[in-house]
């Protein structure tokens, strides 16, 4: 059985060699040497490139890509997939934060029958911000798209060859692994794993990408809102209608009290905030529409260190 490591990088030239080191001696420690590992270079400002280039150059086992700008973390995943030949893929980060030496617990517990086994961290490490955006993730996924509660989604996981196939069959400009994973299969549970503390560098998650990866999983794989947009706007007309019945019975008990401005205007600011969202929304919905009928890429790969003919998304 061969497996494949799957690792997207992103300014990680201070940590990048620590994590393949430990790929390398976690996988001959069990006597495994049928493993690639596929370091993806989204578009890094720093010396990762050349890292990731040095490293596949010492080593057959390596593989580096390098895209041709930063499209984000999941394309980049996507990108990685598209080189596996791996029985078995693995997803892991590439700050050293996820426990490359704990792969073979997600591993046995997946020989149990699952597809996907997701590492599930008790005590989790990450800043504010990354821990913010995994609780809105966890929130939206429960929700849009009947996640089971007591399931645990992280960005280190593997998952047998044929999720990846039929993840690698989305095309359209705006990926998200957690979606394609939920859409693909049932078969999912998770391991506990330790999370590390972060030695060197900081997240690469800001407000604006979580934003940008919460809207593409809030609008990719679940119609449920624009049908909340439709119960905001019935709700919202039914205290329309109570609040012009309230002012008709207030007006024919008392026909000399001055009807007010101050609730007329608020009413019309908070109804006017409710259809512009709900426009908002729908715009979304054909703007993405739009970019995926037009064929924007989903990634598009500069340049490999494995000299074969592959096409890009």
């Amino acid at each position: 059985m061969k497996y494949s490591f799957v690792i997207p990088c992103y300014n990680s030239e201070a940590t990048i060699k620590v994590v393949v080191s430990e790929i390398f001696e976690t996988m001959q420690s069990h006597n495994e040497l049928d493993f690639e590992i596929i370091l993806v270079n989204d578009y890094s400002k720093d010396g990762t490139e050349n890292v990731i280039f040095n490293l596949s150059n010492e080593n057959t086992n390596v593989t580096a890509i390098t895209m041709s700008k930063n499209f984000g973390q999941h394309s980049a995943l996507l990108a990685g997939y598209s080189f596996t030949s791996g029985d078995i893929v693995i997803s892991l980060d590439d700050d050293g934060q996820t426990p490359a030496n704990q792969v073979y617990d997600l591993i046995n517990k997946l020989e149990e029958g699952y597809d996907v086994i997701f590492a599930k961290y008790p005590d989790k490490q990450h800043n504010f911000m990354r821990n913010l955006g995994s609780k809105l993730n966890d929130v939206m996924a429960n929700k849009l798209m009947n996640k089971p509660k007591n399931l645990y989604l992280s960005s280190y996981f593997v998952a047998r060859k044929y999720i990846i196939n039929e993840m690698l069959k989305y095309n359209s400009p705006y990926p998200y692994i957690s979606g394609l994973v939920l859409r693909t299969t049932a078969s999912i549970s998770n391991v506990n794993v330790k999370h590390r503390n972060r030695e060197i560098g900081k997240s690469g998650y800001t407000f604006t990408s979580l934003i940008k990866l919460w809207l593409n999983g809030f609008t990719a794989f679940s119609i449920k809102p624009l049908r909340i947009s439709v119960y905001i706007g019935i709700i919202a007309a039914f205290f329309g209608l109570l609040l012009l019945i309230y002012s008709l019975v207030n007006w024919l008990n008392n026909p000399m009290v001055p009807q007010g401005w101050t609730s007329m205007i608020a009413t019309t600011a908070i109804l006017g905030g409710i259809i512009l969202a709900v426009l908002g929304m729908i715009g979304e919905y054909i703007g993405r529409i739009y970019m995926s009928l037009n064929e924007t890429p989903q990634y598009v790969i500069k340049k490999t260190s494995r000299d074969n003919n592959h096409e890009e998304k």
